[in-house]
């Protein structure tokens, strides 16, 4: 009897998988979350304060009647106090039927990756977690941190979305 064996045959361009990425800042590092995953960019404006919430949320904005909690990425992601100015925004995104805003310091642009731009991250300490991260992009000379916004905003510590 006899068998053929046959080769895998290098994978087709048609096989690499692109997706969108809305490009944002916290600090010096660049980031990128799914762009179907956005709702909205609009202006940062003061929130209302929930008592006894999580410093990383701000607490909510009334957006055209749906009320919407407020994320600060900066807080969340323990990279120093934020500064709050002309190019602070706030991305409203879309996770799971449930609208929550972020604040990142700057919104760049939307770049679109292949998976061969995207490596794995690489394995941090126990004491930083990671699992919000999808892997690093890397488009010419810049890197990014891909986040996946919806492991992220249904974490349980976020009591946001169930």
């Amino acid at each position: 009897m006899m068998q053929t064996i046959e080769k895998a045959a290098p994978a087709a361009a048609s096989d690499v998988k692109t997706r969108e990425y809305l490009t944002f800042r916290l600090g010096a590092e660049e980031y990128g979350i799914d762009i179907l995953k956005v709702q909205e960019i609009r202006g940062y404006e003061q929130p209302t304060r929930i008592a006894n919430a999580p410093d990383f949320i701000k607490g909510v904005i009334n957006l055209r009647g749906v009320i919407v909690p407020i994320i600060d990425l900066r807080i969340k992601f323990g990279l120093g106090n934020p500064e709050y100015n002309n190019f602070t925004v706030v991305i409203i995104l879309n996770v799971r039927q449930r609208v929550v805003g972020m604040v990142v310091d700057s919104v760049s642009d939307v770049l679109e990756l292949s998976s061969r731009d995207v490596r794995e991250a690489p394995e941090m300490s126990a004491m930083l977690d990671s699992s919000y991260i999808i892997g690093l992009g890397t488009v010419a000379d810049r890197m990014l941190i891909l986040v996946d916004i919806e492991r992220l905003v249904t974490a349980p510590e976020m009591a946001i979305v169930g």
